[in-house]
């Protein structure tokens, strides 16, 4: 749906603005980049981070940074990118991180898991049981970021402008929702 967002908002913005674009998965390779990173370290930047005692022996060995450091550096990437505007960005408590600039707009899409299990079956060829097992962990990981690293609640309604249940609003309807939001909050 970002990418449908991303086209929608781009044919609506004026030819010299940046284009809109989209960070999901490639948050971590733009953090790497942004911070002159070894390109192996997106490794050790899922949302759903391994256990705390694996990660402070990764840490020992020095196989990465502290966990807080790629984090804070991740959120300095995510600040700037929503300085420069244009930019859906996608986890890693960009929500949080954003809250206080009034020119972003929050959106939180939530489903059941049923009808995002069959979604991810279709977009990433799995089967249903593969498909519940990645929602969940994906679930688990968000929930679990943003409460450490931010004390935040990603269930919490406050933290977003717009909530939309794609269960009953389809992903295109919901795209043009965000798109008119968007355009007339700016």
């Amino acid at each position: 749906m970002a990418e449908i967002l991303a086209d929608l908002l781009q044919a609506r913005t004026p030819k010299d603005a940046n284009p809109w674009t989209v960070f999901d998965r490639n948050l971590a390779e733009k953090t790497l980049e942004d911070h002159h990173l070894p390109r192996h370290l997106a490794g050790f930047m899922p949302e759903d981070r391994s256990t705390e005692i694996s990660n402070t022996v990764d840490e020992l060995f020095g196989l990465h940074p502290p966990s807080w450091t790629l984090v804070r550096q991740t959120s300095d990437t995510i600040l700037r990118l929503a300085d420069q505007g244009n930019a859906i960005l996608i986890g890693r408590g960009a929500t949080v991180l954003t809250r206080n600039l009034d020119y972003v707009f929050h959106v939180r899409l939530v489903g059941s898991v049923e009808k995002r299990a069959q979604h991810i079956q279709e977009l990433r060829q799995l089967s249903k049981a593969d498909a519940l097992d990645l929602i969940r962990r994906e679930d688990r990981g968000r929930k679990r970021y943003l409460k450490q690293y931010f004390d935040a609640d990603i269930d919490d309604p406050l933290l977003y402008h717009l909530v939309i249940n794609t269960d009953l609003i389809p992903y295109d309807t919901a795209a043009q929702l965000i798109a008119n939001a968007v355009l007339k909050s700016a």
